[in-house]
């Protein structure tokens, strides 16, 4: 261990801890503070004394305790045992021992465990940084790809045999120097990559409001703002579940620990579609929740971030989802409070933005320094006080996503669930996913979306009318709208987490939905323009359009096909003569 200096703790202020003796510690250096070798870092230096974040509890620290730099920055240990796993702030596994129960060191207990090495390169040649070395099989199927690390390259001296091997244990010589399956990365230090990709495939969510309206592109950001009780975790559990991503990254940042549990449970027992094993294979959960210490919540965010950009350069597509955002600017708040800087805005330090705008940054879909493509796709959960939208860390965030999946407690309350509100979300990655659907054969995706969008926006406009002079007062045609409207919203945009077969939803299933409503619209307008009124269209029961998305498996566009040539049938009996219909507006039992 590369010992920096010794000095002693002269003051102590909840995990904030000023040193002297420290000197030469430089920023973001880590130290250990204590006879219990507290885990911290340097956030300051100046005038003979340093300060540093503890991140344990630091209750029965005393003035006068020693402090041992390490003479290196924070660091994840990254190998192939992270997939599965739960870990803390810190990357420290929790299974076996509950870090947040006790104090303990950075420093890693004895021994480690074996992995099952199999070589995918042979002596001799030249390997660069990136060079595939060898595989790690994981029950998944996502293997880990032991690459050359960066600032490693020369001639591959050697390459170990297929064998069990230690964690540490060296499977290749590059340039002179060993490499090991794990590697150590300083979690505050954006992984290099070889240049930035544009963005254009999207990353199916299995969510209709999500990847019909507001879609996220691989590599992109989205943010999920929302009050309590509007369905925040739900969504971002539903996105562990179902996106489209090879490994999954979920951050716990200071949420309750009832609700990860929950999480972690349901994770265990769904079925991954890829393989049939248990999805909690393929994905890896740092967990810092509110009763762990504070500012390991604020190393938490980088230390997710650091191993998604791990998996990137292996080339897989990695999502890492922070729940939330909100609770790790609250660690920065306190620490800034504590430490006696300047506040800005609600108390937040000066510094918020740009710290939010670093870490989005991170993401991103890239070639990898070997020559791969892989990605990044950064999901952040935030909660602001009150549902204020206008706060600081909404604000701030909203500037530097690509998506916003805005919550709306009125949605939350009607029972439309997922919340996602309209008026407020937003995808500045619709043209470029448009342009994907188009080259993959959907020509009718961007035309669609579109329709639907204006749609909502048009049907939100005539609700306080309708409050203000009634429905009958408004012309046939804006009555139709609204009733197009409400068939949107109740037969595509609402969805159950809790259904076998509108949990997920396919992207085939996805579109004949929306073209269900839009044929319908359009039939509906034809039927108005001649002669037909409104209210007969408004009496018709379209109920079997409406539970449709419940009733036809997740990928089945022809069942929803089918429902739809009902409902025209139905529709096509109003066009009939009056005596025809036998007096009665109502649709034929046929579609219902």
């Amino acid at each position: 261990m590369n010992r920096a200096g010794q000095g002693r703790v002269v003051r102590v202020n909840g995990p904030l801890v000023e040193v002297e003796g420290l000197a030469a510690a430089a920023v973001a250096e880590v130290v250990e503070v204590g006879p219990q070798h507290l885990p911290g870092e340097v956030v300051a230096s100046g005038e003979g004394r340093v300060t540093a974040q503890v991140y344990e509890y630091t209750g029965g620290l005393r003035v006068g305790d020693p402090v041992v730099g390490r003479g290196r920055p924070l660091s994840a240990r990254l190998g192939p045992g992270l997939l599965g796993g739960v870990f803390d702030g810190l990357l420290r596994p929790l299974a076996g021992r509950p870090h947040w129960l006790g104090p303990g060191a950075l420093a890693r207990p004895p021994g480690g465990a074996a992995f099952h090495f199999l070589p995918g390169a042979r002596a001799g040649g030249d390997a660069g940084v990136g060079t595939l070395l060898g595989t790690v099989p994981t029950p998944s199927g996502v293997d880990h790809r032991v690459l050359t690390p960066p600032g490693v390259a020369g001639r591959l001296e050697w390459v170990a045999h297929e064998a069990e091997v230690g964690e540490d244990e060296p499977v290749a010589v590059v340039g002179g120097r060993p490499v090991a399956v794990t590697e150590e990365w300083p979690v505050r230090t954006p992984r290099p990559a070889r240049a930035r990709l544009d963005l254009s495939a999207p990353l199916l969510t299995g969510q209709r409001v999500v990847d019909l309206l507001y879609p996220v592109a691989k590599g992109a950001t989205a943010a999920v703002p929302g009050g309590f009780g509007t369905g925040k975790t739900v969504l971002l559990q539903q996105l562990v579940k179902w996106c489209s991503a090879d490994v999954v990254i979920f951050v716990g940042c200071g949420e309750r620990g009832n609700e990860l549990a929950d999480a972690l449970a349901d994770l265990g027992g769904l079925e991954d579609p890829r393989n049939g094993r248990s999805l909690l294979e393929r994905t890896v959960v740092i967990a810092n929740t509110s009763n762990m210490p504070v500012m390991a919540r604020e190393a938490s965010i980088y230390t997710g971030m650091t191993v998604a950009e791990l998996y990137r350069d292996m080339g897989y597509d990695a999502v890492l989802l922070a729940d939330s955002t909100s609770r790790w600017a609250e660690a920065l708040r306190e620490f800034s409070s504590r430490s006696g800087q300047l506040p800005a805005e609600e108390g937040y330090p000066a510094g918020l933005a740009s710290a939010l705008a670093a870490f989005y940054e991170r993401a991103g879909r890239v070639e990898t320094l070997g020559g791969a493509e892989g990605s990044v796709t950064a999901i952040g959960a935030v909660s602001p006080p009150g549902g204020d939208m206008t706060e600081p860390v909404t604000a701030h965030t909203e500037r530097f996503v690509r998506c916003l999946w805005s919550l709306d407690r009125n949605l939350a309350y009607a029972r439309h669930y997922p919340a996602v509100t309209w008026q407020r979300s937003f995808s500045r990655d619709a043209g470029p996913i448009g342009e994907w659907h188009a080259a993959s054969g959907r020509t009718a995706w961007g035309r669609d979306r579109e329709r639907a969008v204006a749609l909502l926006a048009e049907a939100d406009r005539l609700a306080p009318m309708v409050e203000l002079v009634g429905l009958q007062a408004l012309p046939d045609r804006e009555r139709v709208t609204l009733l197009a409207g409400r068939l949107l919203r109740e037969a595509v945009l609402q969805q159950s987490a809790l259904s076998p077969n509108d949990a997920s939803c396919g992207p085939a299933k996805q579109d004949a939905l929306l073209q269900m409503v839009l044929a319908v619209l359009d039939r509906c307008l034809q039927l108005v323009a001649g002669g037909v009124p409104a209210s007969v269209l408004e009496e018709a029961d379209l109920s079997g359009l409406t539970r449709v998305r419940d009733e036809v498996p997740a990928d089945d566009a022809g069942g929803v096909r089918e429902r739809l040539v009902q409902a025209l049938a139905s529709l096509e009996s109003l066009a009939a003569p009056e005596g025809s219909r036998g007096g009665s507006p109502a649709a034929p039992e046929g579609s219902r």
